[in-house]
């Protein structure tokens, strides 16, 4: 039986075109994204750091490549980190034909030795269903194994926040609470690898307990890419993962803030 193709040699240059070609109206026409600071990508492999938003309905992805994809061309692929969850079905194989890989070490070890630029969310559900009140405030939850593969690979982090996702409906709670309250916890857990049940408001459905699925608003959406992080030259050669993880974190907080204070208008931007 033949060895299964890495998951590099299954990315389609092809397919993932037609894919951002898809996705370009909807970023530009609906969200009106914008992307700054592609300058700062370095040419060589590079762990983009990011943080998420919007829900079950995030954009952050589609926004970033319709502008890297146009900046860089097809050459060099960007990579991205996804849940499981995201391959318990048939589509698995066309997400990683389009360069999104399943978040293991091991395939962002081996995206990053071919030279590639890997995108990691590594606040994951906890980011993405931050509350309302919480939006502009950078927080993984805790996770720092991006850190761990950074270091491992000897490759720079590139730091890149985004804002305006998190406004697409009012995100009351991750519902963490509810969860343990509904015994849910370990269900989830063993199924979803995940312990939130998060309640939002949006439309057209109002209140919503993870289903009905709301439809985003059309709020405009900024990215900004940040100088890139050369880990062993500002922590040495044996980094403390939980300082790298701070600085990070503060670089990124820094950011978000000045976004923050351009920004006119939720919505609106």
């Amino acid at each position: 039986m033949a060895d299964e193709p890495s998951v590099v040699a299954k990315w389609d240059r092809g397919l993932t075109r037609r894919v951002v070609d898809l996705h370009r109206p909807i970023v530009k026409s609906y969200f009106r994204s914008q992307v700054l600071g592609l300058e700062n990508i370095p040419r060589g492999p590079a762990l983009m750091v990011a943080n998420h938003s919007g829900g079950l309905i995030t954009v952050d992805l589609s926004v970033l490549a319709v502008d890297y994809y146009k900046t860089f061309g097809y050459e060099r692929p960007l990579y991205a980190l996804a849940h499981d969850n995201m391959f318990r079905g048939p589509v698995a194989g066309f997400l990683e034909r389009t360069g999104v890989i399943r978040a293991t070490p091991e395939h962002a070890a081996e995206a990053l030795a071919t030279g590639g630029l890997v995108l990691v969310f590594p606040g994951g559900d906890y980011d993405v269903y931050r509350p309302t009140r919480r939006e502009n405030v950078i927080d993984f939850g805790g996770r720092t194994g991006y850190v761990t593969t950074a270091i491992e690979a000897g490759v720079p982090i590139v730091p890149a926040v985004s804002i305006g996702g998190q406004e697409n409906q009012f995100y009351l709670t991750r519902g963490r609470w509810l969860a343990r309250a509904l015994r849910l916890t370990t269900f989830e857990r063993n199924l979803f690898r995940t312990n939130i049940l998060p309640i939002t408001i949006g439309f057209p459905f109002g209140v919503s307990v993870v289903l009905p699925i709301n439809m985003p608003l059309p709020t405009k959406i900024v990215t900004q890419v940040l100088p890139a992080i050369d880990v062993a030259a500002e922590f040495g050669d044996q980094p403390d993962v939980h300082r790298v993880d701070a600085h990070v974190r503060a670089v990124m907080q820094h950011a978000l803030v000045a976004l923050a204070r351009k920004r006119r208008l939720p919505i609106i931007g």
